[in-house]
């Protein structure tokens, strides 16, 4: 597919674009034919690639852990049910080690972040011109297959967990509590008059802090991901460069496929591991 009818730089494009439904200009409703369209539709247009890999892969997480679930005893594990357990128990570990507190839903939070946001990273590792070469032998002009490219969902994954984070640090510290928090601190003073000019300050810093969250989650997923998928792009452009660069690139495409492994599992754990750090810290009452 790489270069058949698109030049580089339309190729890339190609690869980049999601599958976007919206409303016209003209008031229609209808998938956009290029990113012109795409950025017409507006804020409330949808990425309809994203959404449908984004569920299937969580769908498909579900079904095999149901499955193990399904399968569980106090024999000996094997197959799939050893997975599940090992991949739980890592879960489990991570959880106790950063979370003091008492709250049943890290743990499960935890597990659905890091095999979701796997599954996501793993389609990267999918040859990038083979799902959209099938897509648009059935007549789909745009198909990003990795979820986790797209700002869209590595940000609504973020504020879902910041959400999180101001339920638990309203619930557990109170609304005077949690105040306190982004008006009392890091500057304090004996002094009330000082301790007020303080306030302001103490908001200002503490404020970006807490919105400085979400913000880093998404961004490093995303800016991680859209990297490596632009590398495996370029990467894609050689083979129809001659031979010699095509060996040579598939030489690249199979050492950056085999570094990706690290990067994907990496960034789902990093995902998951502040998500329990800053729930700890919703948490921690000072």
């Amino acid at each position: 597919m790489a270069g058949d009818t698109l030049t580089s730089t339309g190729y890339i494009k190609h690869h980049l674009q999601n599958l976007t439904y919206g409303r016209h200009p003209d008031g229609s409703w209808g998938l956009a034919h290029g990113a012109e369209q795409a950025k017409e539709m507006g804020f409330w247009a949808i990425h309809v690639d994203t959404m449908f890999w984004s569920i299937s892969l969580g769908v498909l997480f579900l079904f095999f852990f149901h499955k193990a679930a399904r399968k569980a005893s106090t024999d000996a594990p094997s197959g799939l049910l050893n997975f599940v357990e090992w991949i739980v128990e890592f879960i489990d570990t991570s959880v106790r080690g950063s979370f003091t507190a008492r709250n049943n839903l890290v743990a499960p939070l935890s597990l659905t972040i890091f095999i979701w946001i796997f599954l996501m990273n793993f389609m990267d590792l999918i040859p990038v011109d083979w799902i959209p070469y099938v897509s648009q032998m059935v007549g789909i002009e745009y198909m990003k297959v990795v979820p986790s490219t797209d700002p869209n969902s590595t940000f609504g994954m973020a504020f879902a967990v910041f959400f999180l984070v101001l339920f638990y640090s309203v619930k557990v510290k109170g609304i005077g509590g949690f105040m306190g928090e982004l008006t009392l601190m890091p500057f304090q003073s004996s002094n009330k008059v000082v301790q007020i000019l303080f306030i302001p300050i103490n908001f200002i810093l503490e404020f970006v802090s807490l919105i400085a969250k979400p913000i880093s989650l998404a961004l490093r997923l995303f800016g991680n991901m859209y990297a490596g998928e632009m590398i495996f792009i370029l990467i894609a452009l050689m083979f129809n460069a001659g031979l010699v660069l095509g060996v040579f690139g598939g030489l690249l495409q199979l050492g950056w496929a085999i570094f990706h492994i690290l990067i994907i599992t990496l960034q789902a754990f990093i995902f998951m591991t502040l998500t329990i750090v800053y729930m700890e810290m919703a948490h921690h009452d000072h």
